[in-house]
């Protein structure tokens, strides 16, 4: 076939363009139609596999953040208990040394977990909003066109 039947001819070459419609046998229009939704879908299911993909992308680096300060708040957590032994087998300067390490790790890894929760939280759900909403539109044209 020429160029002219092709679906990704220039519009005014293409059957089914506004001129020559009524031109058109049913079969051809039919052939129109069907390319035209071939096209469309392809499209949709290219733009959700890269919202989606996009969207793991965003809570696996949330997950791996909130990873990072629950590790830090471990270490926070054996500088207390090394603090605790500090604190009863000697008189103040170790254990009190100990005490402001914990507190900060304790702090720095609440800050990073939140962080990272936050993170993970609006990466959810990993649903393809903009495709779908894409779709929606589609279908609508198609039923605005059909009236």
């Amino acid at each position: 076939m020429t160029d002219i039947h092709r679906a990704d001819a220039p519009p005014a070459q293409r059957p089914g363009a506004a001129h020559d419609l009524d031109e058109l046998s049913t079969v051809q229009l039919v052939e129109r139609l069907t390319d035209q939704v071939s096209g469309l879908v392809r499209t949709e299911v290219t733009h959700a596999l890269t919202e989606v993909k996009d969207r793991g992308t965003r809570f696996g680096i949330g997950a791996g953040v909130s990873g990072a300060g629950v590790l830090l708040m471990l270490y926070g957590f054996g500088a207390l208990v090394a603090t605790a032994i500090l604190g009863l087998a000697t008189a103040l300067d170790p254990w009190l040394a100990a005490l402001i390490v914990a507190a900060v790790l304790l702090a720095v890894g609440s800050v990073v977990a939140a962080v990272g929760a936050r993170r993970a939280k609006n990466a959810l759900p990993p649903v393809p909003e903009r495709t779908a909403n894409s779709v929606r539109a589609d279908v609508d044209t198609v039923k605005e066109g059909l009236r």
